[in-house]
């Protein structure tokens, strides 16, 4: 069982295949996707039904994932550790793996008790374009950050541009996107209801 855990503000496409990419090679048989619920590092985030609610778009059709809310009833911040521990005492068979994208290797020194994850939680560290990582697997995973999607959706809010919106949905799984629009978030207007 692999957890991957994130603020999934907004989730975009480089976190779909990261979770495609580790249970179609085989690297785990399950995913339970964790939506950070406070951000440790006090990064500002959309709601966090809002975020659960895309993590679930993004992630539905993909079988062997579950998204989590096991962070919402943990104290704050979220800490991994404390989730690690949490998905032990509720699964004491599931054997956890982390997973994760090389870009978070240059900031495991944020991390609280980063030994202690690694060792009841060993990484499983898919390389991102980007980042330079040594180790046997090319890069995996587009350079998109959840950073550069607000970016772009508040720009798309301004200006309206198709060739914006069509960058857009190279980023961001189709249902995730429209649920934003639905929702106005990220500066997007808010759609009308039909």
């Amino acid at each position: 069982m692999a957890l991957f855990g994130g603020s999934f503000n907004p989730p975009h496409i480089g976190h779909v295949l990261s979770v495609a990419y580790a249970l179609s090679a085989g690297l785990v048989e399950r995913v339970v996707t964790v939506p950070v619920f406070a951000h440790a590092l006090g990064k500002r985030l959309a709601a966090f039904d809002h975020r659960v609610e895309m993590a679930r778009l993004a992630f539905e059709w993909l079988p062997g994932v579950e998204v989590s809310r096991i962070e919402e009833r943990l104290g704050t911040p979220s800490r991994t550790l404390d989730t690690i521990v949490a998905l032990e005492a509720e699964h004491p068979s599931w054997d956890l793996r982390l997973l994760v994208g090389s870009d978070i290797l240059g900031e495991l020194h944020q991390w609280h008790a980063f030994a202690e994850i690694e060792r009841r939680a060993p990484p499983l560290v898919l390389p991102r374009a980007g980042t330079d990582v040594a180790g046997p697997l090319p890069r995996l995973l587009p350079e998109v950050s959840s950073t550069d999607v607000r970016a772009r959706l508040g720009a798309w809010a301004k200006a309206g541009s198709p060739l914006a919106q069509r960058e857009l949905e190279a980023l961001v799984p189709r249902a995730v996107l429209g649920y934003v629009k639905a929702h106005g978030l990220y500066g997007v207007p808010a759609e009308p209801a039909a």
